[in-house]
Order: structure tokens, then C-alpha cells, then sequence
């Protein structure tokens, strides 16, 4: 019995051994080397930094389809670029508050856990910075 234990003991930490150098090699091929599978479509990677005219338009979308977090958020100026962060901070807190704000709704009237027009508004304000993940 004792033999078993240690065989099977001895195999697990070999696998482990063997994922544990497999795993970071496989891992530093990339994206530049992945490749999609079928039925899927490929995600563009977010850009590093927005213009802040397109944050101040994606702010102002977000206001008006009724995000008090977007409202209370100043408007960039004096600057050419800003951190894509800024961005993807709004529409992170502009979700969680429209989800917050519409988890009473009936199923059939919500998309991703919010109505409609604020799932909406939070596509055309990603669209407008650029921003594909938040």
C-alpha cells in the first residue's frame, strides 16, 4: 500500500514539475502568434492612450443616458493624450451603476444585467474612445 501512495505521489509531482516548465513556455509565444478559433472573432487590444475630446463625448453619453459617476467626472482639457485607464475607469463605473440601478427589471428587458438604452450608451461610449475591454 505504502508503495502505491509513493508511486502515486511521485507522479503527480512529476506532472506538476512538467506543467510548471511547459506553462511559461507556451506562454511566451504570444498573442502575435495566436490564432482564433473558429466561430470566434478576434478582440483588438485597447489602445494605450485616448484623445480627450473622445473621452469628454463618451463622458457626456454616459451623463445623459443617466450616469451620475459620468456627471460628476470633469471634463479633460489641456492635455493631447490621456491614459486609456481614464477611459475604461468611466465605462467600468458607468456599468455597475446602470446594473445597479436596472437589476429590478425584468429579464426580457435587460442586456448584460442592464436595459437596453444603457447597454447602449455604454457601446457608443466605448466606441467612441476606441476601447474594446473595461
Amino acid at each position: 500500500m505504502n508503495l502505491i501512495t509513493r508511486t502515486g505521489l511521485a507522479a503527480v509531482v512529476a506532472v506538476g514539475a512538467v506543467a510548471t516548465v511547459v506553462a511559461p513556455a507556451s506562454a511566451a509565444i504570444g498573442a502575435d502568434h495566436a490564432r482564433a478559433a473558429s466561430g470566434t472573432h478576434a478582440v483588438a487590444a485597447n489602445p494605450k492612450t485616448i484623445k480627450p475630446a473622445a473621452y469628454n463625448q463618451a463622458r457626456s453619453i454616459l451623463a445623459n443616458a443617466g450616469s451620475q459617476t459620468a456627471a460628476k467626472s470633469h471634463p479633460i482639457h489641456g492635455k493631447d493624450d490621456v491614459p486609456v485607464s481614464y477611459g475604461t475607469s468611466l465605462l467600468a463605473a458607468a456599468r455597475d451603476e446602470f446594473r445597479q440601478t436596472d437589476k429590478k427589471l425584468p429579464p426580457k428587458d435587460k442586456k448584460s444585467d442592464m436595459s437596453i438604452p444603457h447597454y447602449n450608451a455604454i457601446h457608443s461610449a466605448a466606441k467612441t474612445m476606441g476601447i474594446d475591454r473595461w
